[in-house]
C-alpha cells in the first residue's frame, strides 16, 4: 500500500512557475514508477509526466516538453514535478500516482494508487 499526498498548487501567472511535490507513505517508494496527471473541467485524465521506478526512463507529453521536469528523491520519498513558463492551458487538477515497478508509462490505468490532487490555476 502506498499513500500519496501532493502539494504545491496554487495560482500563478502566464510565464510563472510552480513545483508540485508529492510524498509517499512507505519504505517501498523505490520500486514505484510515479506519474504525473493532470484533469481539466470537463476533459479526460491526461499525463503530463512520468518517471521509471529506476528513475533513469521519463514521459512527457508533448505540449510540456521543455517546460515541466519530473523528478525524485528516494530518500525523501518525494516525486516532484518542476513546471516552468506556465500556460492558462495548463489550468487542471494535478494528481500523482503510483506504479510498482513501473517503467514511467502513460496510461492512467497502469496505475494502482493516486493522490487526492492539488489545483493549478494559470491566470493570463
Amino acid at each position: 500500500q502506498v499513500q500519496l499526498v501532493e502539494s504545491g498548487g496554487g495560482l500563478v501567472q502566464a510565464g510563472g512557475s510552480l513545483r508540485l511535490s508529492c510524498a509517499a507513505s512507505g519504505r517501498t517508494f523505490s520500486r514505484y514508477g510515479m506519474g504525473w496527471f493532470r484533469q481539466a473541467p470537463g476533459k479526460e485524465r491526461e499525463c503530463v509526466a512520468a518517471i521509471s521506478w529506476t528513475g533513469r526512463s521519463t514521459y512527457y507529453r508533448d505540449s510540456v516538453k521543455g517546460r515541466f521536469t519530473i523528478s525524485r528523491d528516494n530518500a525523501k520519498n518525494t516525486v516532484y514535478l518542476q513546471m516552468n513558463s506556465l500556460k492558462p492551458e495548463d489550468t487542471a487538477v494535478y494528481y500523482c500516482a503510483a506504479d510498482e515497478f513501473g517503467s514511467g508509462k502513460s496510461a492512467a490505468y497502469e496505475y494502482d494508487y493516486w493522490g487526492q490532487g492539488t489545483q493549478v490555476t494559470v491566470s493570463s
